[in-house]
């Protein structure tokens, strides 16, 4: 009598047991209910130690839903994706042991792929996704020495791996492979450990709270490596078959979660203190900017200030002189947001101050300088004009934009901004205005508007409208593209019949998106 058995191997077990093909045990010879219920045995310990797992991917999938979540919130913490990239490839992991257990429908290269390609990188994520936790410097110099390790971890892991061990790399091939595989591994974990230090190092609070999960993550990489140190990777925890892998995986996850909120939260207060305090500088700087521009005598002063952000970098003041004439002042501050928000403030008080003693361009813009001389990048462009009731202008400049007479721009001898040097001088340009001459000075956030083709509105535009009302000129810009604040000043010498108006500015308001 023969006996013919059929045999059946997974595809993967080549890539984890050496000593594969025909039986390893006897076979089970009885009645058919009785091999039915050792199989039947065999399933139910196969499904007990496979518990662990579905729980695990259950955590994975609350972690990687939360951190999806809270990307979408706040774009600006980049931990967030990164933590969503690392739980997919696990799970991805996990759905391939899954159903290399339950089902004949994987090939070889899959598991090839998960083994030799998904393993490190998931090694490498890690490392990233702490890197950012920590906020750490120089993140593309982690970039690349992470990436630089797990491709060649990949490639010694695929060389030791069926297809190609054995066939295209010689069997005695794994005297060196071996190790180099593993101090690779090891290396990714050095990284792992230096981040972790320098984390703790730059911040001793969230370093230390980070620190229990980020043991639990090492654990899980190298539970194969700590079986060497005689710790169980195996065990039953409530009855239910466990790794050590598992375990730590999804007790970092839980850590981690607690994390994010808590990071999330915290950040939320603390742009909820910035706009408040944005908000309140805001509310400084449209009292410092005239809301309507001063009535001159025989003269139309217009003005159009038009901030880019909530706190703007311009900034310009009308002083009339109660003879007829008038100080005008306008500039623009280094930096954007709260910071030229409140040097704004310093250079508007000062120019304040100044004009209770002196109206003159160069006196006002010596001592504004004085104001500035000393403080870390703190500088501006500022341009000081001195108007009688004759139509008499006197010019000083300080590195701003040179004003338009009539749709021409009026030559001025170069000098330095504002706050580069106490010894800088700025010279004076006289002029007169005759009746119906208009003299138009502008921010460079007129030039610098851009439109979506990345055009400049650039100088000659600006030239050619200079002759125009303020308002006008400063809505071209902004429609062409605003990307800095745009400020605009015009004073016309009204003929003797006509008389001055007064002109109410746009609100103080963000340029629209």
């Amino acid at each position: 009598m023969t006996i013919a058995i059929r045999m059946w191997m997974a595809e993967f077990t080549a890539m984890v047991d050496p000593d594969v093909g025909g039986l390893h045990q006897p076979p089970a010879l009885g009645e058919a209910a009785s091999i039915d219920r050792l199989l039947k045995l065999d399933w139910d310990s196969i499904n007990l130690s496979m518990d662990s797992a579905f729980v695990l991917t259950g955590a994975l999938f609350l972690a990687l839903s939360l951190a999806l979540v809270l990307s979408i919130l706040d774009r600006s913490e980049p931990a967030y994706i990164v933590l969503v990239l690392t739980c997919s490839l696990e799970m991805a992991i996990l759905v391939v042991i899954i159903l290399s257990v339950y089902t004949t429908v994987l090939g070889l290269s899959l598991f090839l792929i998960e083994d030799a390609i998904l393993t490190p990188v998931y090694l490498g994520l890690w490392v990233i996704f702490w890197a950012h936790w920590f906020r750490l410097e120089d993140i593309g110099r982690i970039y690349r020495m992470v990436w630089s390790v797990v491709a060649l971890l990949c490639v010694t892991t695929m060389m030791l791996r069926a297809p190609f061990y054995g066939s295209v790399i010689p069997v005695h091939a794994s005297i060196v492979l071996s190790p180099l595989t593993l101090v690779l591994k090891l290396m990714a974990g050095a990284m792992l450990l230096w981040v972790t230090i320098t984390g703790i190092r730059k911040d001793k609070t969230e370093g230390w709270a980070a620190l229990a999960a980020v043991l639990l993550v090492t654990v899980s990489i190298y539970q194969e490596e700590l079986v060497v140190l005689h710790v169980p990777a195996n065990f039953f925890l409530f009855g239910v078959a466990s790794s050590l892998r598992q375990l730590s995986i999804t007790l970092s996850l839980g850590i981690i979660s607690v994390l994010l909120v808590r990071r999330f939260v915290r950040g939320q207060r603390e742009q909820e203190h910035w706009k408040l305090e944005i908000a309140q500088a805001r509310e400084v700087q449209q009292v410092l900017i005239p809301e309507a521009t001063p009535t001159v005598p025989g003269f139309q002063l217009e003005s159009d200030y038009r901030p880019a952000q909530q706190v703007g970098g311009d900034f310009f003041q009308i002083i009339p002189d109660g003879a007829g004439g008038a100080l005008l002042v306008l500039g623009d501050v280094t930096g954007k947001g709260l910071q030229a928000g409140m040097l704004v403030s310093l250079l508007v008080g000062a120019i304040r101050t100044v004009a209770e003693t002196s109206f003159d361009p160069r006196d006002v813009l010596e001592a504004l300088n004085r104001r500035l001389c000393g403080r870390n990048q703190a500088h501006a462009t500022c341009l000081a004009m001195r108007l009688d009731r004759e139509g008499h202008v006197k010019i000083a400049n300080a590195g701003h934009l040179s004003p338009y007479l009539n749709g021409a721009e009026i030559e001025m001898d170069g000098s330095l901004p504002l706050g580069m040097t106490e010894s800088a001088r700025f010279e004076e340009t006289r002029l007169t205005l005759k009746p119906g001459d208009r003299l138009t000075a502008m921010t460079d956030g007129v030039a610098e508007a851009t439109n979506g083709s990345r055009e400049l509105f650039g100088f000659e535009r600006a030239r050619k409208m200079s002759a125009q009302p303020a308002a006008q000129i400063a809505q071209a810009a902004q429609e062409f593209g605003q990307e800095d604040d745009i400020t605009v000043l015009s004073i016309e010498r009204l003929a003797p019949t006509e008389s001055a108006s007064v002109t109410v500015p746009l609100a103080t308001r963000p340029a629209e998106a």
